[in-house]
């Protein structure tokens, strides 16, 4: 298990979490685990941003007489200091050991737990179900989630050995649950084609 950020804002749905590395985000859609103390807490990627440690400051542009962005943390190396990268992640599911449930966990995620990149074999476990889009496609969250199911379901195909078949069995289960809406049912199947 790879390290890579920890909590600092939570609720039963979703969790915010602070890159260790500034632009060591996960891609939109990745499965990502944390814990209450007692559970696993898996989460889908949905949004991410690098801004200023200091609420109301941004960045300024330093790159005038430099070639390279490379050159600009070079001649400043106090930007990595005074930047954050951040996600938020959906909670799509808990799991206790190798038992996966893909329904909201009883507690949130603890603020300054430690976010783990999943592995493949944990991304496979998770999404050897399809109960999780249940949870995904019925929340709200500032981009369309739309955008986000597909994404998740890209990167989660990766993890299997047939990615295929698993976007095919994907597209079924989302038929059956947005059947009555063609538009969203279309718009996630094109994006899932993409892969």
């Amino acid at each position: 298990m790879r390290k890579i950020a920890e909590v600092i804002e939570a609720s039963t749905t979703e969790f915010v979490a602070e890159c260790y590395e500034l632009y060591g985000l996960p891609p939109l859609g990745a499965l990502v685990k944390t814990s209450d103390a007692t559970v696993d807490l898996y989460g889908v990627v949905y949004n991410a941003t690098t801004a200023s440690v200091e609420p109301g400051r941004r960045p300024i542009a330093r790159g005038k007489d430099e070639a390279t962005e490379e050159a600009i943390y070079q001649a400043n190396p106090q930007l990595a200091k005074l930047l954050r990268s951040e996600f938020s992640a959906l909670v799509v599911g808990h799991g206790e050991g190798t038992v996966v449930h893909h329904y909201l966990p009883p507690n949130p995620a603890r603020i300054h737990g430690f976010v783990y990149a999943c592995s493949a074999e944990e991304v496979k476990n998770f999404s050897s179900s399809s109960a999780f889009l249940n949870v995904l496609l019925n929340t709200r969250v500032p981009i369309p989630v739309e955008e986000v199911a597909a994404a998740a379901l890209r990167q989660m195909s990766q993890a299997h050995e047939d990615p295929r078949r698993f976007m095919v069995a994907a597209g079924k289960e989302l038929a059956l649950a947005l059947g009555s809406d063609f538009n969203r049912l279309k718009v996630i199947l094109e994006r899932m084609k993409e892969a």
